[in-house]
């Protein structure tokens, strides 16, 4: 795969699967090896010079596997990682000094805290390290209450564009309240990724940024590089620029890169 001339890419959203380290069965469901290795090979192609670490459902609560496969993929990278609500202040600064940056919420497919943990531990870690929430989750699927818990949060970056076509006008919304909204898994999501990316760069032009979603888990389709093609034709270059590469940034401050 290559990628269009679009400058330097940081990768909002990938998954390491290194079997090394155990992996939970999530409603059967075991993924293939993925390792630091082969992403990088995947991954140098397409211009991209750092990345999210997002952990999955089947990773529940490990840190062993994220912790080396950032020490393997360098300081451009960071890590996003599910913990339980009951961590202790030291095991989270000990993670951030690892390059962890955000606490994943995985409403769609489990393995990670409860929802219901979701507010009190988002204003905990942005005030002792200012990590962030991410969250896996059909916004059509929640309560008007709970978006509006989310609308709340110090800072929340929502996956995939939101999923739904039932869910955009929330993610919007959400954009517009300074939610960071990755565009994602073009292939899983069950809505127009071009139609998304228009309404939500619309309302916040820093609110995207791209993700390859490698190895695409799970997908009816995977990852291919004509998804940054649409990325690029869809915003035009100065906010293919901000979704490529300069919001993301920004918000994971990783320690190789400047924003």
């Amino acid at each position: 795969m290559t990628a269009p001339a679009i400058g330097p890419v940081f990768d909002a959203h990938l998954h390491i699967v290194d079997p090394r380290f155990p992996l939970v069965a999530n409603e059967g469901y075991l993924p293939p090896p993925f390792r630091a290795g082969e992403y990088r090979a995947a991954a140098e192609p397409l211009g991209i010079v750092g990345g999210a670490i997002v952990s999955g459902s089947f990773q529940a609560f490990d840190q062993d596997y994220l912790l080396a496969a950032l020490a393997e993929l360098g300081p451009a990278y960071v890590g996003v990682t599910q913990v339980p609500a009951s961590i202790l202040d030291h095991e989270i600064m000990a993670l951030d000094a690892a390059g962890v940056r955000a606490v994943r919420f995985n409403v769609y497919r489990g393995g990670s805290e409860s929802f219901s943990a979701i507010g009190g531990f988002a204003r905990r870690i942005h005030r002792l390290c200012g990590w962030h929430v991410e969250l896996y989750a059909d916004l059509a699927r929640l309560r008007p209450s709970e978006v509006d818990l989310l609308a709340g949060l110090p800072q929340l970056v929502v996956d995939h564009l939101g999923i739904s076509e039932g869910g955009l006008a929330r993610v919007v919304d959400l954009a517009a309240a300074g939610a960071k909204i990755k565009a994602t898994g073009f292939g899983r999501v069950l809505l127009d990724p071009e139609t998304a990316m228009e309404r939500i760069a619309a309302a916040n032009p820093n609110s995207l940024m791209f993700g390859t979603d490698m190895p695409s888990t799970r997908a009816p389709r995977p990852f291919e590089a004509a998804d940054m093609t649409l990325v690029a034709s869809v915003l035009g270059r100065e906010l293919a620029g901000k979704a490529f590469y300069g919001n993301a940034v920004a918000l994971y401050r990783p320690r190789a890169l400047a924003a």
